[in-house]
């Protein structure tokens, strides 16, 4: 799938078009690449995650380690455009969370890739994944600095992004199938 601003292909055509000629190398399932305007914030998500997730307080890649969201947006806001994009994994069981979680190693392994290929062109990229970080058996929240900085990848939740409606407007799938996942990275790039 193609989803892209065309104002940002204008503004951009050797970067969009160098990503997009890569992306094909690898299992995507959708894509769309906006600018960092596009991309929704709001305070209601993270009470989401301070009242419904179990991660909140124990994980760098959660809140409150991630700063607040006027931060995280800021943070966000200092790239040009973002690349958002899905994979798709098969869970044994669809309404078995273990076995849902299972499959998101995958997804984190291409979002690593993706990332550390874009930078290879110059780029300045940072990456935000579906699922909170499962790098280590226990992280080292609050007590110690994160062992894998580079491979961990703070939640799109935590950083308070509405995901249902920025994948309304692109036209991009959030569900595709009873035992079909999608998992979702967002790397911002400038």
């Amino acid at each position: 799938m193609e989803n892209i601003d065309l104002s940002l292909k204008k503004e951009n055509p050797m970067e969009v078009g160098r990503i997009e000629s890569f992306l094909k190398k690898y299992p995507v399932y959708q894509y769309a690449i906006v600018p960092v305007s596009e991309i929704p914030f709001s305070e209601k998500v993270r009470d989401i995650c301070k009242h419904e997730c179990e991660r909140y307080g124990t994980s760098w890649s959660c809140p409150p380690a991630v700063g607040t969201v006027e931060e995280c947006k800021k943070r966000c806001m200092n790239y040009k455009f973002a690349l958002i994009f899905s994979t798709v994994a098969e869970a044994d069981e669809a309404y078995d969370l273990s076995s849902v979680l299972k499959t998101h190693t995958e997804h984190e392994d291409i979002t690593l890739k993706l990332a550390d290929r874009i930078a290879k062109d110059g780029n300045n990229v940072f990456a935000l994944s579906s699922n909170s970080c499962s790098l280590c058996r226990e992280c080292t929240y609050p007590d110690g600095k994160c062992r894998f900085p580079h491979h961990m990848h703070p939640c799109i939740e935590s950083y308070g992004i509405v995901v249902f409606p920025l994948l309304e407007k692109l036209e991009m799938d959030y569900s595709i199938g009873e035992k079909l996942v999608l998992w979702f990275s967002i790397l911002f790039i400038s």
